[in-house]
């Protein structure tokens, strides 16, 4: 089903065609740059230059006889190249080619990742600054807690958002890697200054040190890193669908003219994308698993990685992008009701001031404990019996005693709650208006 989805860039990018074409192109550097060193003719590298290529079916034609992928491409190639295809391969192992090749395909497709976090940030902080001083009421356990902003709830997905980039960076950026290193990473045929040099010219840096492969730790992290974008993103789905619920009803996903929610019940509008996005995000996670049990193989170097990676690669960049992408169009067509906000706030008759007035009845001279005593008290009471809080208290001979008229308007006052939005605005958003 995602496939449908992709788009094309990713889909390309994760294409067996593609695949092999990044194996050529870490055959041409290398033969091109052995042969600058003298350690194959000039010949060589201009027949990979100019006859360097391959037919797709013929790989796996061949792959199909010698059950090994690298070599039925790199007979594939040969056979367009004529006899300078000796010099192909020259000092390679198959990892050499296999992992750098992977190192290519993924810092293209933390290209295509990088610019969908940023899409989503900067979705999510026009959306905080939209909402900035709305009023809703937070919670915690699912109950009603104190006052809040929808823009607060907003600017804390894009502070969480922020960080995912950075994270994101750094495992990029260790993922971009190659090794020229030979079959156990000893540099045993070429110098560690060829093997500098072909990755240069590939745009990568190189592993200091390898076996026949390229570490697993660093795709451990990469997957691991994708996971907790996803669970992000989930974190902000999962949010959502309680807002849509009938009950509380403050925001929805965005609901099409020809959109049908049910096919038994007309009136059915389901948070199917924030539904979506939270079950794909089990598999991006699930994958993070399957990436640290490849960390381990067996003598430093087995393929029990490669069947792995084939499958979560693909998936976990794909659904990646896919996720953000579904996420991005969330967040910017969210339908917001500020007015239901408010009437939820306002529904428990002022309740959720009650850590307010408790702070002021301290502070004018009531112990901590008579003060929690005596605002539970009216609290429970309202839970109980659908009284209003705000008026019981304003009835209490004891609290008057200490709180002028004024002064209890004062702990019910809302706009209080919030007097520090702005500058917590500031902070995240580094004082941009």
């Amino acid at each position: 089903m995602i496939a449908r989805y992709t788009r094309p860039e990713m889909g390309r990018l994760w294409s067996e065609e593609n695949r092999f074409r990044m194996w050529l192109k870490v055959e041409t550097a290398a033969t091109e740059t052995l042969a600058e060193a003298g350690l194959v003719p000039q010949s060589a590298a201009k027949a990979i230059h100019e006859r360097g290529d391959f037919d797709l079916k013929r790989i796996q034609e061949l792959e199909a006889e010698v059950k090994h992928d690298v070599i039925a491409f790199t007979t594939a190639v040969a056979e367009k190249m004529g006899p300078e295809s000796r010099w192909l391969h020259f000092g390679l192992t198959s990892n050499d080619v296999v992992d750098t090749a992977q190192a290519l395909q993924l810092r293209e497709a933390s290209g295509i990742i990088r610019d969908d976090l940023n899409a989503l940030a900067k979705v999510l902080k026009r959306r905080a600054f939209e909402f900035e001083f709305t009023p809703t009421i937070g919670r915690t356990h699912g109950v009603h807690a104190e006052p809040t902003t929808f823009g607060l709830k907003l600017a804390n997905w894009y502070a969480e958002v922020e960080r995912d980039i950075a994270r994101f960076e750094h495992a990029a950026e260790d993922m971009r890697v190659g090794k020229i290193s030979g079959a156990v990473g000893t540099l045993a045929h070429l110098s560690p200054e060829l093997e500098e040099k072909i990755c240069q010219r590939l745009g990568l840096k190189t592993a200091a040190i390898s076996s026949q492969v390229i570490q697993r730790d660093r795709h451990a992290f990469y997957l691991a890193t994708l996971a907790v974008i996803a669970s992000t993103l989930d974190k902000i789905a999962v949010e959502i669908r309680h807002l849509q619920r009938t009950e509380v009803r403050e925001a929805e996903e965005y609901f099409s003219e020809k959109q049908k929610g049910s096919s038994a019940m007309p009136h059915k509008r389901n948070p199917v994308n924030c539904e979506q996005i939270s079950g794909l995000a089990r598999v991006v996670r699930s994958n993070a698993q399957a990436a640290l049990e490849n960390v381990a193989l067996w003598h430093e170097r087995d393929i029990s990685h490669s069947s792995v990676e084939r499958i979560i690669l693909p998936d976990s960049t794909i659904l990646t992008d896919y996720l953000l992408h579904k996420t991005t169009t969330l967040i910017d067509t969210l339908l917001v009701y500020p007015d239901r906000m408010l009437a939820n706030l306002e529904s428990t008759g002022g309740l959720i001031f009650s850590g307010q007035l408790l702070l002021d009845l301290a502070e004018a001279g009531m112990s901590r404990e008579d003060a929690y005593r005596l605002v539970q008290k009216h609290a429970m009471d309202a839970w109980k019996n659908g009284t209003r809080f705000r008026q019981s208290v304003q009835a209490d001979a004891e609290i008057r005693g200490k709180l002028s008229g004024a002064q209890i308007d004062r702990a019910f006052d809302l706009q209080r709650q919030l007097t520090n939005v702005g500058k917590i605005f500031a902070r995240v958003f580094a004082g941009e208006a």
